[in-house]
């Protein structure tokens, strides 16, 4: 009989690593920053926020059960195309050497990018990474 193996959210592990690893950043544009895996609750055109999104873009085929690679999307917003700019660098670097139990490793894929949101007009920053996950035993 074959081994159960499932893999955990991979949108959710990267989201809880760049929370954690952003806490505490002595840079000034990583103060104050929120992580999540929703578009912010306010995109108001006046309304000033920092926040870091992680979507899933896209499970890539693996022949077998042992890894699981994922495309994920971060998409910075911040106050200015600079900030926006050094704070997904700074995420994507971080992303870049983590390893743990969900993510075992990161390679870049894309960005960043600046862009701007079409809702609020507030800058903002995009890029990919290809994550690898590790299998659970179920």
């Amino acid at each position: 009989m074959k081994a159960l193996t499932v893999f955990e959210d991979a949108q959710s592990a990267a989201a809880t690593v760049l929370r954690a690893a952003l806490a505490g950043r002595p840079e000034a544009f990583a103060a104050d920053v929120t992580v999540g895996t929703k578009v912010p609750a306010s995109r108001a055109p006046e309304t000033r926020f920092r926040h870091v999104m992680v979507r899933k873009d896209a499970d890539l085929p693996h022949p077998s059960m042992g890894n699981a690679r994922v495309t994920l999307r971060v998409t910075v917003w911040h106050e200015d195309d600079d900030q926006a700019h050094d704070l997904a660098m700074l995420c994507q670097g971080l992303l870049l050497v983590h390893s743990g139990p969900v993510i075992r490793g990161v390679r870049p894929g894309t960005g960043p990018l600046p862009a701007e949101d079409d809702v609020s007009g507030a800058p903002l920053s995009t890029f990919t990474v290809l994550a690898n996950i590790r299998p659970r035993l179920a």
